[in-house]
């Protein structure tokens, strides 16, 4: 992926008023200069974190929220309350305000000086009560944000901070960004369809069809070079099978997938997209579903749904963002079968073909196998189980008056046996608490099939994003249990009801 954290800022912005003196102010602003300095020098942030002036009326801070509105490198503010600052002259700046913004409840010490405390010291460091001022007015008006407390050098502090840099750089990235879809949803199916105005307008990305006829102007002009250049690419990287090796019986399907992905990077690198989807019931022009192809584009950084699913395709982007630099992968991914031996139920997740190598444990195989839908040539494919660990299934649906974060906390597992004859990439996974009550509470919160799943993100991040995007969010994980969820749910109906309005 493309992508440079250091070229997103998030800026610092500190709160106090003139009532101190000129001396306090000095200092608010000394001391706050250094925490954000030292916070854009942490690892754990990955964005350049830049100083702002302190805040000190009404006005001054309405022209900074400004400024940042239309600042494209400003992917959104922390903010901080050094001494008292009248939440009153917050007003008009949080009205204005269309950036992401995260309250950071610290203070300049970590320790209170008991020996040397006087009047002095607590005017100056009024942390504990000035962000509570800013914290009712964000309340009374109803704002999103997120909110960390701890001092601005402890770990778990920073960790939360950083995690929220990243997603508010996905978030800054999804502004405008553009999903391709060619063809249609997959006939018949409910959950992948959804309101593309109701996304563009809620989470700022554009989604648009296109023809197959699109695409395949670009892969009909792929040359002969393009494909050998592939083809080498493909042999130092993977471990190719003896029929998709030049000479094998399959290498000619493998050039064709060659052909493809040439094709369709080229599109989409041409049109500016960040993300795609397919469906294996509309390939005219295409001799193969794409399935190499998705699986590299994936790893390059695309969002990707398969069959239409434009959701995922736009989900799977912004997670793609969050997680870069991260260890561990990010995917496409589907849940196919179960496993429900009492002493052990697990889910074996994959799909016909697209499941990126990112979560690859091992060197992928590369091999051509049939495939059974569709009706065209075999395809090529990547081959691979992922690693054990830790990992989370995100999946966004349309409830037709609101869209619905569904995340499912899992861990991953070795499969038991090699599965010699299943030619698809996998992951086995325990799903939190346990697969009966994951699997009830999923379909009770209308989750899916299709998901984001990654090892490289945990659940927070998805919480953040959407208390970003405003949507509704339902974790199932270790905690949960059905009949709190249920009332979770029917709450849920009536909070984003009134929330909405008329």
């Amino acid at each position: 992926m493309d992508l440079n954290f250091k070229d997103f800022e998030v800026w610092f912005v500190t709160g106090s008023q003139h009532l101190y003196g000129e001396a306090a102010l000095q200092q608010v602003g000394e001391d706050a200069r250094r925490i954000a300095q030292s916070l854009n020098e942490r690892p754990e942030i990955p964005v350049t974190v830049v100083y702002k002036p302190v805040m000190t009326d009404g006005d001054s801070i309405r022209r900074l929220i400004l400024e940042a509105n239309v600042d494209e490198r400003c992917i959104g503010l922390i903010l901080w309350m050094h001494t008292f600052s009248p939440a009153r002259m917050w007003i008009g700046g949080l009205s204005a305000l269309r950036k992401p913004y995260l309250h950071f409840h610290t203070q300049y010490y970590r320790d209170i000086p008991w020996d040397t405390i006087d009047m002095d010291y607590m005017n100056l460091h009024q942390s504990a009560h000035g962000d509570r001022e800013f914290g009712f007015i964000n309340t009374r008006m109803r704002k999103n944000r997120k909110i960390v407390v701890g001092h601005w050098e402890d770990p778990q502090a920073l960790e939360a901070l950083g995690a929220w840099t990243r997603v508010a750089a996905a978030w800054q990235d999804g502004q405008g960004a553009k999903i391709a879809r060619f063809g249609d949803n997959m006939r018949d199916v409910a959950v992948t369809e959804g309101d593309k105005v109701a996304a563009q307008i809620q989470f700022g990305y554009v989604v648009n069809g296109y023809s197959l006829s699109d695409l395949t102007a670009y892969v009909d002009a792929v040359t002969e070079a393009q494909v050998k250049a592939l083809l080498e690419e493909y042999e130092g990287s993977y471990a190719l099978t003896e029929r998709v090796r030049p000479g094998g019986e399959f290498r000619e399907y493998l050039e064709e997938s060659a052909r493809i992905e040439a094709g369709l990077r080229a599109f989409l690198q041409e049109g500016g997209f960040k993300g795609f989807t397919t469906s294996f019931e509309d390939l005219t022009g295409l001799r193969q579903l794409p399935g190499l192809a998705v699986q590299r584009l994936m790893k390059a950084g695309y969002g990707f749904g398969a069959e239409g699913d434009w959701k995922t395709a736009a989900l799977l982007r912004a997670m793609k963002v969050m997680a870069h630099g991260l260890e561990g992968g990010t995917s496409f991914m589907e849940d196919y079968v179960y496993h429900l031996d009492p002493a052990g139920s697990r889910i074996l997740g994959a799909h016909m073909l697209e499941v990126c190598e990112s979560l690859a444990k091992d060197k992928p195989v590369l091999d051509v196998q049939p495939l059974s839908i569709g009706g065209k040539e075999n395809p090529a494919r990547l081959i691979f189980t992922a690693p054990k660990g830790p990992g989370i299934c995100a999946s966004l649906i349309d409830l037709g008056n609101r869209f619905r974060m569904v995340v499912n906390e899992v861990e991953v597992v070795d499969p038991p046996a090699d599965l010699p004859k299943l030619p698809v990439a996998r992951v086995l996974w325990d799903p939190k608490p346990n697969l009966k009550v994951a699997a009830e509470a999923w379909i009770l919160a209308g989750g899916a099939h299709h998901s984001v799943f990654t090892q490289a993100l945990g659940s927070q991040y998805v919480e953040d994003y959407c208390e970003i995007a405003g949507i509704e969010y339902v974790l199932i994980n270790e905690e949960t249990e059905i009949r709190q969820l249920k009332q979770e749910l029917r709450l849920g109906e009536i909070y984003y009801h009134l929330a909405k309005g008329i």
